[in-house]
């Protein structure tokens, strides 16, 4: 058994500092660096994607909403045009950051509101594929399993990964628990660490409600802006291996 483990990084910006990505970087095997639309400087990105570089991790773009202030955490009403040229815009200018790290953009993953969008927002999504296809037509796509995005995706040609989160509650219909309710986001790392092993050998994740729901994924986002990410992040991957699990990216 294998899984990729994945983190959200490079969201620092100017004076503000926002997690550790180098620590984290030595943890993962996938880094979902930001474009600058919710989080990230270029001088950040690009120290960011050389840390990847140099620890052998794969990058990804985690394209948002064009949303410094609120963090790319609030769902806008984006034409789908609008949205694609944006998405496709976010790519270009990360390719550039990771081609000068020595590295390369490997697959793309939607940020906060948009990526809750795009499971249900038809218009969103195929916003995404669109431009995802208008840039590079071999780029993985990375989302929650059962999403249009992920449908719409792989409809079209595109190579997809299903991923499931570690930190983050769900609900019966397999959904995350929206930041703003209680327990959306688990902190104790040794039960975050149990249903990591629990859906990459059983498939399976209790719901916030008690409920059994089924979680297929390649992938396991580790999220790098929460408190003690990297500390999560290594007793993560500490019990996986321990279950015999190889921790690999999905993209080599």
């Amino acid at each position: 058994m294998e899984i990729d483990l994945n983190a959200d990084v490079g969201e620092s910006f100017g004076q503000w500092t926002l997690g550790d990505d180098e620590a984290i970087l030595d943890v993962v095997t996938s880094a979902n660096v930001a474009c600058g639309f919710h989080a990230g400087d270029p001088l950040t990105l690009l120290t960011t994607c050389r840390y990847a570089a140099s620890r052998g991790v794969s990058v990804g773009a985690q394209v948002s909403y064009n949303d410094l202030a609120g963090f790319g955490r609030r769902f806008i009403d984006v034409p789908a045009d609008v949205l694609a040229a944006e998405v496709v815009y976010q790519l270009g200018a990360l390719a550039g950051v990771a081609r000068a790290a020595g590295t390369r953009v490997a697959y793309i993953k939607p940020h906060g509101a948009l990526y809750n969008a795009v499971v249900h927002h038809e218009a969103q999504a195929t916003a995404v594929v669109e431009a995802v296809l208008a840039y590079d037509d071999e780029l993985t796509v990375l989302g929650l399993p059962g999403s249009i995005l992920l449908e719409a995706a792989e409809a079209a040609g595109l190579p997809v990964v299903a991923e499931a989160f570690a930190d983050r509650a769900y609900t019966r219909e397999g959904r995350l628990v929206p930041r703003t309710e209680p327990g959306a986001v688990i902190h104790d790392a040794d039960e975050v660490a149990a249903r990591v092993v629990r859906i990459v050998r059983e498939g399976r994740v209790t719901s916030v409600d008690g409920h059994d729901v089924g979680v297929g994924a390649a992938s396991v986002c580790i999220h790098g802006d929460t408190p003690g990410a990297q500390v999560l992040a290594r007793r993560v991957r500490s019990a996986l291996e321990a279950a015999g699990v190889a921790i690999r990216p999905f993209i080599r």
